[in-house]
C-alpha cells in the first residue's frame, strides 16, 4: 500500500535542482563512509571483543622441562621460562626457597658423627642418618640430590634465589638442627626437604610432612603451622598431577598429608617448611619412578609448581 495518497502521479520523472545536488554529495561521501568502517572493523572495532581484538592474555603452558633419556633439562626448556612452572621468568623475583636434600651421600663414612645428638626442642636425636636405598643399591641421598638440582634450575628460571642445605660438599651432614638453621636464616620464604621413604615392599605413593604445633625448649612451630599446610597441600596436589601418581597408600588416610611433631628440621624452622617423601624405595614399582630420570624431573616440577603456587599466593 503507498502512504503518498491517491493523488500521487507516479510518471513524473521531474527532479529540482537541490536534488540533484544532494545525489552528488552523497554519492561522493559513501564510499568514504565505507572505507573508514572497513578501517575501523580491521583495526579492532567497538570494546566488546569485535573482529580484530584481542580479547584475552596470550596463554603458557606449564609442563615438565623436556630432555634427554635421562631426564636433563633440554633446550627448549631453559628457552622457554613459562615451560618451567606458572608466572615466567621473574614471578619469584626477591623470593628465598632453601631445598634441603635428605641425607650427605657421604654420611655412611662417618657414622660417629652422624649418631651423635642434637637438641630438638622435643628431646635430642641423631645429628642424621644415612638414609635408605632401593633394593638395587640406588640411594636415597643420590635421589635427594638429583631431584634438588633439578628443583633449583626450575626455580631459579622463576627469578628465585635458591640454596641448598648440602650439595654433596662436606663431609657429612649438616645436623637436621644446623638444616633447619640455614633455612631460618636465609631468611626463606619456603623450605622444601626432599626424600624418599624405606617402608615395606608394596607401601606405595608420595607424602608431605607437616610440622605440628610444637612450643617446647628451642622449639616453637606455631607461627609456621598454618603456612606450612598451605605450602604442603599445594605441593601435594601438583606433584600428584605432575608424576601421575596417588597419595601413600600406607600413611595420611589417603590424603598425601601426615602431620609430625618428632622431626628436628620441622621442629626448630621458624619459616614455612615441609618434607616431601616422593614414594618407596623398597617397593618395586615405586622404585622404578625413583630410579628414572625422568620421572626425577616431574618430580622436580611438581614440587616446583606448588612452592610457586605458595609463594605467589
Amino acid at each position: 500500500m503507498s502512504y503518498l495518497g491517491p493523488d500521487f502521479d507516479p510518471p513524473r520523472p521531474r527532479r529540482s535542482p537541490l536534488r540533484r545536488a544532494l545525489t552528488v554529495v552523497l554519492a561522493a561521501l559513501v564510499p568514504g563512509a565505507l572505507l573508514g568502517w572497513l578501517a575501523f572493523e580491521t583495526l579492532g572495532g567497538a570494546d566488546d571483543g569485535g573482529p580484530g581484538r584481542a580479547t584475552g592474555a596470550t596463554s603458557s603452558t606449564a609442563g615438565s622441562a623436556g630432555g634427554d633419556p635421562d631426564g636433563k633439562p633440554g633446550a627448549s626448556a631453559s628457552q622457554s621460562p613459562t615451560a618451567s612452572a606458572p608466572g615466567g621468568a621473574g614471578a619469584l623475583a626477591g623470593k628465598v626457597v632453601v631445598i634441603d636434600p635428605g641425607h650427605n651421600p657421604a654420611n655412611f663414612a662417618h657414622p660417629a658423627e652422624i649418631n651423635s645428638k642434637v637438641d630438638i626442642g622435643t628431646h635430642k636425636k641423631e645429628c642424621d642418618t644415612t638414609g635408605t636405598a632401593t633394593n638395587s643399591g640406588y640411594t636415597e641421598a643420590a635421589f635427594t640430590l638429583d631431584v634438588a638440582h633439578r628443583l633449583r634450575t626450575l626455580l631459579e628460571r622463576q627469578g628465585a634465589t635458591v640454596k641448598l642445605t648440602q650439595d654433596a660438599d662436606r663431609p657429612y651432614g649438616p645436623c637436621i638442627d644446623e638444616r633447619a638453621r640455614i633455612g631460618n636464616s636465609a631468611p626463606a620464604d619456603a623450605v622444601v626437604s626432599v626424600h624418599a621413604d624405606g617402608a615395606a615392599s608394596g607401601q606405595r605413593g608420595f607424602h608431605v610432612i607437616l610440622p605440628g604445633a610444637v612450643h617446647e625448649g628451642g622449639a616453637d612451630t606455631r607461627a609456621i603451622v598454618a603456612p606450612s599446610r598451605e605450602l604442603g597441600e599445594l605441593i601435594a596436589d601438583d606433584f600428584a598431577e605432575s608424576t601421575d601418581t596417588s597419595p601413600s597408600n600406607y600413611v595420611g588416610d589417603g590424603t598425601g598429608l601426615v602431620t609430625r611433631e618428632d622431626l628436628g628440621g620441622l621442629n626448630l624452622s621458624t619459616v614455612p617448611k615441609v618434607f616431601i617423601e616422593c614414594g618407596n624405595m623398597r617397593d618395586s614399582k615405586d622404585a622404578a619412578l625413583l630410579t628414572s630420570g625422568a620421572w626425577r624431573q616431574k618430580a622436580a616440577q611438581g614440587i616446583s609448581e606448588g612452592i610457586v603456587s605458595f609463594l605467589r599466593g
